[in-house]
C-alpha cells in the first residue's frame, strides 16, 4: 500500500513548472510602454498650455508650464488649482522654451527694467480706434487741434434722465478719452524718436 501512494510535493512542483515553461512559450509578453518623443510631448505640453491661457489669458506661462510639467500634463488638475488660487511660483532656475511663433498669445518682455513678462496679445483684436470706427474723427480732430487749441469744458452736467441722451454722452467720452490716449502715445513716440540715445 505505500507503493500505491503518490508523493504531492514532487507533483505540485512539476504542475508550477510546467505551467510557467507554456506561459513563456505560448503567452505573448506585454507590450512594452513606448518611449514619447521629446519633441511630440513638448507639442502636447504647449498645446496643453495654449488651451489653459485661452481661458486664463492673465496667468503666467511660466507658472502653468511649471504646474503643467509637475502634474504631468494634467489639464484639470492646473486648471482647479488656477480657480483655487494655489498656483505655484516657478523656481527661479525653470525656464522653459519659448512659445511658438504661431501663437495667439506670445510673452514679451516690459520696455521698463524691473518689470516682470506680461502677456500680451497678438493682433487677434483689432486696436481701438479700428474697433469703435474712429477713423475718420481722428484726422478730424488733428486737423481741428492744427488751427485752434483745445478748450475744455469745465461745467458741471447734471445726469439726464433720458437714455438716449445718456448713451451718447457715454459714447461721446469714451470716444474722447480714446483719441486723447491715442495723441498721448503718438507725442510719447515721437519724443522718444527725438531723444537722443
Amino acid at each position: 500500500m505505500a507503493n500505491d501512494q503518490l508523493n504531492l510535493g514532487p507533483l505540485i512542483l512539476i504542475l508550477v513548472l510546467s505551467g510557467l515553461i507554456l506561459r513563456y512559450l505560448f503567452v505573448t509578453s506585454q507590450p512594452q510602454p513606448q518611449r514619447r518623443d521629446p519633441q511630440a510631448a513638448h507639442r502636447a505640453r504647449e498645446e496643453a498650455t495654449q488651451r489653459i491661457l485661452q481661458i486664463f489669458p492673465r496667468v503666467d506661462r511660466r507658472s502653468i508650464l511649471w504646474d503643467l510639467q509637475r502634474t504631468g500634463g494634467n489639464v484639470d488638475a492646473t486648471t482647479e488649482r488656477i480657480l483655487t488660487g494655489r498656483l505655484a511660483t516657478p523656481p527661479i532656475t525653470f525656464q522653459p522654451p519659448p512659445p511658438p511663433p504661431g501663437s495667439s498669445i506670445t510673452t514679451a518682455a516690459s520696455s521698463q527694467p524691473g518689470h516682470g513678462a506680461k502677456l500680451v496679445e497678438s493682433s487677434s483684436q483689432p486696436d481701438l480706434i479700428t474697433r469703435y470706427n474712429l477713423q475718420n474723427k481722428l484726422s478730424s480732430v488733428t486737423a481741428a487741434e492744427q488751427q485752434q487749441p483745445a478748450v475744455v469744458d469745465k461745467k458741471g452736467k447734471v445726469w439726464s434722465s433720458n437714455k438716449d441722451e445718456r448713451q451718447a454722452a457715454l459714447q461721446k467720452r469714451r470716444e474722447d478719452m480714446i483719441l486723447a490716449a491715442r495723441r498721448k502715445m503718438e507725442a510719447k513716440l515721437a519724443a522718444q524718436k527725438n531723444a537722443p540715445t
